[in-house]
């Protein structure tokens, strides 16, 4: 009998036991983590303003917990929605001395976070103005509500170095005629891009600067970018030229300048060159005038007219020249007649008129004056140093080369003489 109660108690609990096992039931706790940040810009520069982002995440994936209990012959199963109640998300600072980089708020109360979903808090970071460069750890604390709060380390880079503008080519001295190009140079020397980058000449009286700004855009980190600038000068002078270029770092707008002195002054980087030109005319007569034309800007310039100026009648009226380049050089031939002028001085100039960006422009004019005269005229160059009479006939050189000539025939007359006299002694001799 005994034996009997023994095994029904046995099978009884063990009946109990298959029905509690029979029961589903899951046992789950929240996992909140920062999933992700974001921080802008990456770099900072002391004094700048960031924005930190946090991504938090319940990562528990059940969303449910199923809960059973049993009275008497009666079980009840009671399902309940997992989630994790976030009473704070806070940013502690990070120290260097009394100096710091720290967050300007906070949040609180933010309530229950359901497994599997994503929260975004941004933060406002600010960096002291004196703060040292360096890598800095920001920490970034979660408080779970019954279970183990969530503490993040942030690293943030602080860097001093800086976004230059350097003076690529600025000329010490500007020419009146035209217009000439100034280049600049942004150099980025940071860990990272900055945006927004332009460049903005100050306005100044005698000056005028074709472009207002120049917009770069970005930077990369550690590279650089040209800008060029035209100026057209009204005056001369000697001028302050101050060029203030902005940036973006980040969210932070940033500032430099460059300063250089440049004299203002009438000098022809375009000009004519005389080099072959007449020194007398036979009145009626022709002669030619040769000219080299030079342009020593830095850049091109277009629509080239040489224009002679003078009574007397010159062919061609004009000269066409056209485009010319950097350092270009271009040679133009005239003919001056005489028919038409009186006897004496007459004066023969040129002007040279050349475009840039939208505007023309005309060079001081080049004179030379020679002689209308009743006898052969006579002409010199510079390239051949040696003077030719118009019309192809001799003029001042020929008679020095008579003269040479001469001299020549009585040495040659003097050494026969004394050739002669010397033989007629000998032969009295004999």
């Amino acid at each position: 009998m005994e034996r009997f109660c023994m095994k029904k108690t046995i099978l009884l609990l063990l009946l109990l036991i298959g029905s509690i096992l029979s029961i589903p039931v899951v046992s789950a706790n929240p996992a909140v983590m920062i999933a992700a940040y974001t921080f802008e810009p990456s770099v900072l520069i002391p004094g700048d303003t960031a924005l930190l982002t946090l991504t938090v995440k319940n990562a528990e994936l059940t969303s449910t917990q199923t809960r059973a209990s049993s009275s008497g012959d009666e079980t009840v199963t009671t399902v309940d929605t997992i989630g994790a109640t976030i009473n704070e998300i806070s940013i502690t600072p990070a120290f260097s001395g009394t100096r710091q980089i720290r967050a300007t708020t906070k949040y609180e109360d933010i309530g229950i976070l359901a497994p599997g979903a994503n929260l975004d808090v941004t933060f406002k970071i600010v960096a002291d103005a004196t703060l040292p460069e360096g890598i800095y750890f920001l920490t970034a604390n979660i408080d779970v509500a019954g279970y183990t709060d969530v503490i993040y380390p942030i690293p943030i880079a602080v860097r001093n170095t800086t976004v230059d503008l350097i003076g690529t080519d600025v000329p010490s001295k500007l020419s009146m005629s035209g217009i000439t190009e100034i280049t600049l140079t942004v150099v980025n020397q940071r860990d990272a891009a900055v945006k927004g980058v332009t460049v903005t000449p100050h306005p100044i009286d005698g000056l005028e600067f074709i472009q207002e700004s120049v917009y770069v855009g970005t930077v990369a980190a550690a590279s650089s970018e040209e800008v060029t600038i035209d100026v057209r000068p009204l005056e001369t002078g000697v001028k302050n030229l101050t060029f203030e270029m902005s940036y973006m770092n980040g969210y932070n707008q940033h500032y430099t300048s460059l300063t250089r002195f440049v004299e203002i002054i009438e000098t022809l980087d375009v000009a004519p060159i005389i080099t072959s030109f007449p020194l007398s005319i036979k009145k009626g007569d022709s002669a030619k005038i040769s000219i080299e034309v030079y342009n020593a800007k830095t850049e091109t310039i277009t629509g080239v007219i040489v224009t002679p100026i003078s009574n007397c009648t010159i062919i061609p009226s004009q000269y066409f020249i056209g485009s010319m380049d950097p350092d270009d050089v271009f040679s133009a031939t005239f003919d001056i007649y005489t028919d038409t002028v009186d006897y004496g001085q007459q004066t023969i100039g040129f002007e040279v008129t050349f475009k840039q960006a939208e505007d023309y422009y005309n060079t001081p004019i080049v004179s030379h004056t020679f002689l209308v005269s009743t006898t052969n005229g006579a002409s010199y160059s510079s390239s051949s140093g040696s003077s030719q009479g118009s019309n192809g006939m001799n003029a001042l050189p020929s008679l020095t080369t008579c003269v040479l000539t001469l001299v020549l025939v009585l040495v040659v007359i003097i050494v026969c003489v004394l050739l002669f006299i010397r033989w007629r002694k000998k032969r009295k001799r004999s």
